[in-house]
């Protein structure tokens, strides 16, 4: 990414390798929505038109669904579309605006800290026994796919992943320089 940003319009940019691959994963991610809405087609179909229901349509679905909002926290995190008070953020000065920006990545790299740990001892319970042996959590229906482990797996990953983005995008707020520029007007 070198020292310019990647604008995306309304305030959002890329300001790191990292959150530029997360940008482009999003692409591959959204096709699973389209996935879950196959799997429902085929499950009304097969279940209305054929009397002949799934015993997995649902769980895929909602696997699927589930996963997609997990990975959305860091999609955006990388596009800088998370809940900001543009009220405040807009009538700074730009200095203010990166101290803003530095407290803001200290307080979110405390929080997925936080999350990181509660989700890891989630994730070592639904993929591990009592013992240490490795079994994953199972929805306990007949089909009984690894989906509640699988989704474990999948919050601890996003969450760490939400603390190295934080991370960076603290670096670079500390390395920014500040322009004497006022503060911008009507912006959203």
């Amino acid at each position: 990414m070198g020292k310019a940003q990647e604008d995306l319009g309304e305030g959002g940019a890329i300001r790191s390798r990292l959150d530029a691959a997360i940008a482009m994963s999003s692409k591959v991610f959204a096709w699973a929505i389209f996935l879950a809405f196959f799997v429902s087609v085929y499950e009304v179909i097969s279940r209305y038109v054929f009397d002949s229901p799934t015993y997995w349509a649902h769980e895929s679905t909602t696997f699927l669904i589930a996963a997609v909002f997990l990975i959305g926290g860091p999609i955006a995190l990388s596009r800088d579309k998370h809940i900001r008070v543009r009220v405040l953020y807009d009538a700074v000065s730009e200095k203010a605006r990166r101290w803003l920006d530095v407290i803001n990545s200290l307080i979110a790299m405390v929080f997925f800290a936080g999350l990181g740990h509660a989700g890891w001892t989630l994730m070592w319970k639904a993929t591990h026994t009592p013992t240490g042996a490795i079994h994953f959590e199972g929805t306990g229906t007949a089909w009984n796919p690894p989906t509640p482990a699988l989704l474990k797996i999948i919050i601890f990953f996003c969450v760490c992943m939400m603390f190295v983005q934080s991370f960076l995008h603290l670096l670079e707020a500390l390395r920014r320089k500040p322009s004497d520029t006022p503060a911008r007007q009507g912006a959203r």
